[in-house]
């Protein structure tokens, strides 16, 4: 049977992309974040996932407010990356794994939850960052990849507590594959920032440390954090971390974390990585 056993928490700030694309990692700027994420590319490396569920959100490049999911899972073969107005990412395709992506589908439904289905799905840095993050530049990406896109960018999004659910039906989903697979899953977004308005740069890391921490620590207090909250603390795109609640939704209640970093300035974002083991 396939085997959920580990969840990863990322970032995945566009500019981080720029710096692999350019060349800039070890730039005295970037250097201090990507020294952070070494330690998680080698837990990827010696874990050897086959496939990752990769939670995230688009940025109006495979949608727009013309058609609001909430809930959108990709079970396309291969999925390209988007062109974000400077064209795509110089990045590999991504190999997609329709089998288990359908499976989860209709478990998802089945057990209440409104999917919406992608046969086709340009992936954009809201993806390809946290790969290019715990993989570096390979010339093929090492696990397969299902995408699973969260509307957190047009209000009224999902509650943490409905996406912390969603993991769960997630977890029982893998569990009844029958293929003998290693499959892990990304929580991307966040954390604390603002793009706009009054309080653009807004960071808060007292706010994203309390949320690494909690993780494991409580994870029913971050079950009820909500939007309003989230916007007054993290500002207005923090609301992406509740896509960190799929990820811990789909691990057990002891789940144990193996490795953090914390780091600011990323852009005008707070960065964090987590990976926790089931």
């Amino acid at each position: 049977m396939a085997r959920l056993t580990a969840g990863i928490g990322t970032s995945h700030v566009p500019a981080i992309g720029a710096a692999v694309d350019h060349g800039n990692t070890q730039t005295d700027y970037w250097k201090p974040l990507f020294d952070g994420y070494e330690p998680a590319r080698k837990w990827v490396t010696e874990n050897k996932p086959d496939v990752a569920i990769i939670v995230y959100n688009d940025h109006a490049s495979a949608f727009s407010l013309e058609l609001i999911s909430t809930f959108v899972i990709g079970v396309a073969p291969k999925f390209k990356p988007a062109d974000e107005g400077y064209g795509p990412r110089k990045v590999p395709d991504v190999e997609g794994h329709p089998e288990l992506a359908w499976h989860i589908a209709q478990s998802l439904i089945l057990d209440e939850f409104d999917m919406t289905i992608a046969n086709e799905l340009p992936v954009d840095h809201g993806l390809t960052v946290p790969l290019s993050i715990t993989c570096g530049q390979p010339e093929a990406w090492p696990m397969k990849v299902i995408p699973l896109a969260v509307n957190v960018v047009q209000y009224p999004q999902p509650t943490g507590n409905r996406c912390y659910n969603l993991g769960k039906a997630i977890r029982k989903a893998v569990d009844s594959f029958d293929e003998d697979l290693n499959v892990v899953i990304y929580g991307t977004g966040g954390m604390s920032h603002q793009l706009q308005g009054e309080r653009a740069g807004l960071v808060n890391p007292e706010f994203d440390n309390a949320f690494l921490d909690d993780l494991t620590a409580n994870v029913p207090r971050l079950l009820n954090i909500g939007h309003t909250e989230y916007l007054r603390e993290s500002g207005s795109e923090g609301i992406e971390l509740i896509m960190w609640l799929i990820m811990r939704g789909a691990l057990g209640d002891d789940a144990k974390e193996v490795y953090r970093h914390y780091h600011v300035p990323a852009s005008n974002s707070g960065a964090g990585i987590i990976v926790l083991e089931d």
